[in-house]
C-alpha cells in the first residue's frame, strides 16, 4: 500500500525507500520479514534447501486466515483447494527430499559464477533504466531472483555455520542483506506500476523455483537419490508451487493489501444502489422570459450509468 502511494518518478530509485522508511506500516512490515530470516537460517541447518525455500509458503496460509477474520468474507473452494495444495506439498517435499548436505555438488568457483549471473540478471531492471527505458515485468523477475539470491546465499551461509566457518558464513549473510535490499526496491517499485495480483505470484515462483533447481546442481542435493528418482518430490514442488501461485491471486489476499471488498479488489464490478422510488421526475428552473420545458423522466437504468 505504501509503495503505490510513493512517487512514481521514484521508480527504481534509492529516494523510493528513503520515503518508505518514514512510513510506521511499511517498517512494521519489513521488520517482520527481517525477523524471519534468522528462522530460515535455522531452518536450513535442519532441513534441505528443497524443503526449507517453498515451505515460506506456510506465510499465505495465515495471511488467508487474517484476511477472512479482518474482512469477514469466507474464502471459496478454490481458495481452500489451494491451502490444501501448500499443505500437501510442503509435506511431501519433507518426506521424499534428499538428505540435508553442506558438501557441495560443484567447486566453489562455480557457486560464485553462477551467483553473479543470478546477480547481474537482478540488476537488469536498472541497467535499462540507466539507458531511458522501463519494464515492470523485467522488474518484477528481477525481484524475484534478488530473493532467490538471497535464499541460496543464506543455505551456503548455514553450511557455513554448520562446519565452523564463522567469517565466510558472516560474509554469505551480508550478501544476503544486500540482494534482499536490491529485491525489496524492485518488487516495491514493481508495485507502484502494477497491481499485487501481477506482482506477487511471478516473485513468489521465481524465489522459489530457482533455489530449488540450483540446488542439485550446485548444493548437493540430488532429486536422484530420492524415492522413486524424484518423482514423488517433484510433483510435491509442483502441487505447492501451483497452489500458492493461485493463492497469492486470491481476492482476499488482494483485499487486504488494496483496502477494499474482497469483490472490489478481485476486478468485479459493484452493482448501483437501487433508487429509492421508482421514477425520478425532474423539472429544469426556467427562466421568467423563457417557455416552460417539458417534465424529464429519468429511468433506474440511467441513474445507476
Amino acid at each position: 500500500m505504501d509503495a503505490r502511494e510513493a512517487p512514481g518518478d521514484e521508480h527504481l530509485r534509492l529516494a523510493l525507500m528513503r520515503g518508505l522508511i518514514r512510513r510506521s506500516r511499511w517498517l512494521v512490515g519489513t521488520g517482520l520479514s527481517i525477523l524471519g530470516w534468522p528462522l530460515q537460517l535455522l531452518a536450513l541447518m535442519l532441513a534441505p534447501l528443497v524443503v526449507v525455500q517453498p515451505a515460506l509458503a506456510a506465510g499465505l496460509l495465515v495471511l488467508m486466515l487474517l484476511a477472512e477474520r479482518m474482512l469477514g468474507e469466507h474464502a471459496g473452494r478454490k481458495e481452500h483447494l489451494a491451502m490444501w495444495a501448500i499443505v500437501l506439498g510442503v509435506v511431501g517435499a519433507g518426506l521424499f527430499a534428499p538428505a540435508r548436505s553442506t558438501t557441495h555438488t560443484a567447486e566453489q568457483l562455480t557457486i560464485t559464477v553462477v551467483l553473479v549471473g543470478l546477480g547481474v540478471a537482478s540488476l537488469l531492471p536498472y541497467a535499462l533504466k540507466v539507458v531511458g527505458r522501463r519494464s515492470a515485468q523485467i522488474t518484477i523477475v528481477g525481484a524475484g531472483l534478488a530473493y532467490a539470491w538471497s535464499g541460496v546465499a543464506t543455505k551456503l551461509a548455514s553450511d557455513d555455520l554448520s562446519n565452523g566457518h564463522l567469517l565466510p558464513a558472516a560474509a554469505w549473510a551480508l550478501s544476503t542483506a544486500g540482494a534482499s535490499a536490491i529485491g525489496v526496491l524492485s518488487e516495491m517499485s514493481a508495485l507502484q506500476s502494477r497491481p499485487a495480483i501481477q506482482v506477487a505470484p511471478v516473485v513468489f515462483v521465481t524465489q522459489t523455483l530457482v533455489p530449488i533447481m540450483l540446488a542439485p546442481l550446485l548444493l548437493g542435493e540430488s532429486f536422484a537419490n530420492t524415492p522413486l528418482a524424484g518423482v514423488p518430490l517433484s510433483a510435491s514442488l509442483a502441487l505447492l508451487v501451483v497452489g500458492a501461485t493461485y493463492l497469492a491471486r486470491s481476492p482476499l489476499l488482494l483485499a487486504i493489501v488494496s483496502g477494499e471488498s474482497a469483490s472490489n479488489a478481485s476486478g468485479s464490478t459493484p452493482r448501483p444502489p437501487e433508487p429509492s422510488h421508482p421514477m425520478i421526475f425532474s423539472r429544469p428552473s426556467t427562466e421568467p422570459d423563457e417557455p416552460s420545458s417539458s417534465t424529464t423522466k429519468t429511468s433506474p437504468a440511467r441513474i445507476g450509468r
